[in-house]
């Protein structure tokens, strides 16, 4: 179902230079789509944007989503049938030194994408990537469902709410469900856990930080080891919003909302077990704890989950791997001798050879297609 749905589709991905975007255009590449970017330059030569080549493999436009002018003309020119928002100022600490930057792009930036979809007839899916941090998070030691309280303590968090807000708005305001039938668009939110895996470079990111002070043979300083959190290999939630956009494809009024793409409890585990494990996996390391000693920059929570009984219900999915074998692919990744576009696809060819076990709608290809070389 998901090989055939984007096969010949064009699909525009705003944030397709950052970490999860540009796994997801590789993604959406091989299963044959025509694959539209728009997002600012990447972070760093070594993203994996730039590992994998794919300026050179999709249309790649550089811009920014604050512009809303340049995105127009794009959507006008390139008429998408499926969107993906990813595109944002991702970092807690940057929204508290740049508040402005940060809701100029998470909400002023979503409310652009939104009217371009508005505005385009040829758009017919909506998937707004937004974030676990969106809840209003009260410490509980259970998972938000997407019917709890929106909320966010810092810049950052807030924002993601804000989205979630204006999603909600414009599916009720114009791609409403009742009226599916004369205006064909289908909108939805997606919130993912603390995602892991290979071409990450994003400072005061804890895995990335992890890296480059292995690299370098230093000691890994935590500033909270005990806080909890549900790590997630990209991958996973990716899976997760392929299915849900070719369900909203076939039948949009069953499945336009908001989703959580989490994963299983055992996951679900503190900032200092996850560094003790990728220690183990990468085979040297050490860390500092730096709770008892500094202060902490900003707020963080000390725990947060995420309940995907909806997604498992009603999509049918379902985490795959454990954290030990998220962090597995990961140190993979950053381990590799050379990492290009096959690599990329051979992490994506692996992983869905176990998500086709569980859970058939992803296809007898194993959830990659035939794919696409070449410049567009």
């Amino acid at each position: 179902m998901v090989n055939n749905e984007f096969k010949g589709k064009t699909v525009l991905v705003t944030g397709h230079t950052g970490f999860k975007g540009s796994w997801l255009a590789v993604w959406l590449n091989e299963l044959g789509a025509n694959v539209i970017g728009y997002s600012l330059e990447p972070n760093t030569a070594s993203d994996n944007f730039v590992a994998s080549d794919l300026a050179h493999r999709i249309k790649s436009v550089i811009g920014d989503i604050r512009d809303y002018a340049e995105l127009k003309k794009l959507f006008d020119k390139c008429q998408p049938e499926f969107v993906f928002h990813l595109a944002a100022q991702s970092l807690v600490k940057v929204s508290y030194e740049q508040p402005k930057l940060t809701y100029d792009t998470n909400v002023g930036g979503t409310v652009n994408v939104f009217e371009c979809c508005r505005l385009t007839d040829s758009v017919r899916v909506v998937v707004n990537v937004t974030s676990d941090k969106c809840y209003e998070n009260r410490e509980w030691l259970w998972g938000y469902r997407e019917t709890d309280r929106l909320g966010g303590y810092d810049p950052y968090s807030s924002t993601k709410a804000c989205s979630e807000i204006i999603t909600a708005a414009y599916r009720n305001s114009f791609f409403n469900l009742s009226e599916y039938r004369k205006h064909h668009k289908a909108l939805s939110s997606v919130r993912a856990g603390n995602v892991i895996g290979g071409g990450d470079w994003q400072k005061d990111r804890l895995v990335p930080d992890c890296v480059r002070a292995l690299r370098d043979s230093l000691p890994i300083c935590i500033r909270s080891p005990r806080s909890i959190r549900p790590w997630q290999y990209v991958l996973e939630p990716l899976s997760g919003y392929l299915l849900l956009a070719s369900k909203m494809s076939e039948d949009g009024e069953t499945y336009s909302g908001a989703w959580n793409f989490g994963p299983d409890n055992k996951s679900v585990i503190t900032v200092e077990d996850l560094v003790k494990r990728l220690i183990q996996y990468w085979g040297s390391g050490q860390y500092k704890d730096l709770s008892k000693t500094r202060s902490p920059e900003y707020h963080e929570s000390k725990s947060l989950m995420l309940d995907i009984s909806k997604a498992m219900a009603m999509l049918d999915w379902r985490p795959v791997l454990d954290v030990d074998e998220a962090i597995r692919h990961t140190v993979e990744w950053y381990k590799a001798d050379i990492v290009d576009y096959d690599f990329c696809v051979s992490q994506i060819r692996e992983y869905t050879d176990k998500l086709t076990k569980r859970s058939p709608a992803f296809g007898p290809e194993g959830g990659v297609g035939e794919g696409q070389t070449g410049e567009n």
